[in-house]
C-alpha cells in the first residue's frame, strides 16, 4: 500500500469535508474499490490528516512515518471491524494516536513541526492565482502559528484534527488537567486571532 510521506498543502479541506469523503472512500473499498473512490481515496484523504495527528506528539519525521504507515496497516487488518463507514476517520485518527502515544513514551526527545490546518477553507473551484493566493495565506498562518507556545501549538493540532478527541489522552500528553483543556483552547484561540491580527489587521473580519 502506497502512503505518502509527507501532508500536502493542496489537500487543506474542511472537516466536514474529510469526514464525509473519508467515509464515501471506505465504503468504495468495502464494494472492493481499491482505486480514487476506495481504499487509493482513502489514503489520498487521510493521509494528512494522520500525519498531523502523529506530529502533535513531537515525533522525528522517521518514526512518524512508521506510524502513519502501521495505523494503515491496522486499517487494512481490522476493515471488518468498522461497521459505520462514518466512523473510519475517527478510528483512524484515535488509532495513529493511541500508536503515537507508544512511540513517544519509549523516546524521551522528539521534535516539534508546523501546523497545516486550522479552519482553513479552500473554494470548490480554484483558478491558478487563487491556488497561489491560498498557498501564501496559509504559510503566514502556520508562522504566526509558529509563534505561539508550545503547548498552543500542540493542542491546536490535536483538537484540529479529531472529531471527538479523548480529552483524558490529551491530558496526558499536554501534561495538563482534563478540566484545563477547554479553556486552555479557548486562551489559545484567542492568542492565534490577535495575534493575526496584528500581523495582518486585515486578514480577521
Amino acid at each position: 500500500m502506497q502512503v505518502m510521506s509527507a501532508p500536502q498543502r493542496d489537500s487543506a479541506r474542511p472537516a466536514g469535508q474529510v469526514w464525509a469523503e473519508a467515509a464515501s472512500c471506505f465504503r468504495g473499498w468495502a464494494d472492493g474499490d481499491t482505486g480514487e473512490t476506495g481504499l487509493h481515496g482513502l489514503v489520498e484523504v487521510m493521509t494528512p490528516v494522520l500525519w498531523h495527528v502523529v506530529r502533535a506528539y513531537r515525533l522525528p519525521t522517521d518514526l512518524a512515518e512508521d506510524v502513519v504507515q502501521t495505523t494503515w496497516l491496522a486499517l487494512v487488518r481490522r476493515r471488518d471491524a468498522i461497521e459505520d463507514p462514518v466512523a473510519v476517520g475517527g478510528w483512524l485518527t484515535t488509532t495513529a494516536r493511541r500508536e503515537a502515544w507508544r512511540v513517544s513514551k519509549a523516546k524521551t526527545r522528539a521534535i516539534p513541526v508546523e501546523d497545516e490546518e486550522i479552519a482553513v477553507r479552500l473554494p470548490r473551484q480554484r483558478s491558478a492565482e487563487s491556488v497561489a493566493v491560498d498557498a501564501d495565506e496559509r504559510d503566514r498562518l502556520w508562522e504566526v502559528v509558529d509563534g505561539l507556545p508550545e503547548r498552543c501549538r500542540r493542542l491546536l493540532r490535536i483538537v484540529a484534527f479529531e472529531n471527538r478527541p479523548d480529552y483524558q489522552q490529551v491530558a496526558q500528553t499536554l501534561d495538563m488537567p482534563v478540566g484545563s483543556i477547554g479553556p486552555t483552547r479557548s486562551r489559545c484561540l484567542a492568542k492565534l486571532r490577535i495575534a493575526l491580527i496584528q500581523t495582518d489587521p486585515e486578514a480577521i473580519s
